[in-house]
């Protein structure tokens, strides 16, 4: 009976590959462990930590709510400035609505969030007094905190503007709006 020389050398090759598929399998399962052990980014923490926006517009706090999204680089760029402003400013409350989740549809529509991120500012009886889009450095965050703290008109920053009414567009200009999100650069 004749042996090829593979018969007897398969399972010696096999053996460290094996090796190497279960150490890779047990470094994804940690990662992943991890990942979900730690609450995942410093954005989902604070969105899971950050007040429901109804209690948040109802409680007499000046209000900053942060529509972002995951996968938004200038939004995991300002979330350590955005948490630290926070923390400074333990009387304003802070809401993050993440643009991807249907939930919020309705109030991506009614603030006119078109690019991320975007700030909205509530003064203490919950009436929308302006907005920010675009990344903000800390001292403008800092500013921002200070005016709505304050009660004082909003600083002058570039992108930074007092909101329109809040009525419903006719419908013919809904129409061509409605197209226009978030997430369509238009």
């Amino acid at each position: 009976m004749s042996t090829t020389p593979n018969s007897q050398g398969l399972p010696g090759r096999r053996g460290p590959q094996l090796v190497l598929l279960l150490v890779s399998l047990l470094v994804v399962g940690v990662v992943w462990l991890q990942r979900g052990s730690s609450g995942g980014d410093l954005l989902d923490q604070m969105a899971r930590r950050s007040l429901p926006l109804d209690q948040a517009l109802q409680n007499g706090h000046p209000t900053l709510v942060e529509f972002y999204a995951d996968w938004c680089e200038s939004c995991r760029t300002m979330a350590p400035s955005i948490e630290a402003m926070q923390e400074q400013h333990p009387e304003i409350d802070l809401v993050l609505l993440n643009v991807d989740n249907p939930a919020w549809e309705a109030q991506v529509q009614r603030y006119g969030v078109n690019g991320i991120p975007h700030l909205q500012l509530f003064d203490g009886s919950g009436q929308s007094i302006g907005q920010s889009i675009g990344v903000r450095q800390p001292e403008e965050l800092e500013a921002l905190a200070m005016a709505l703290e304050g009660n004082t008109p909003l600083p002058q920053l570039a992108g930074v503007g007092a909101t329109s009414s809040l009525e419903p567009l006719e419908e013919s200009r809904r129409d061509v709006s409605s197209s226009i999100g978030p997430r369509s650069h238009g």
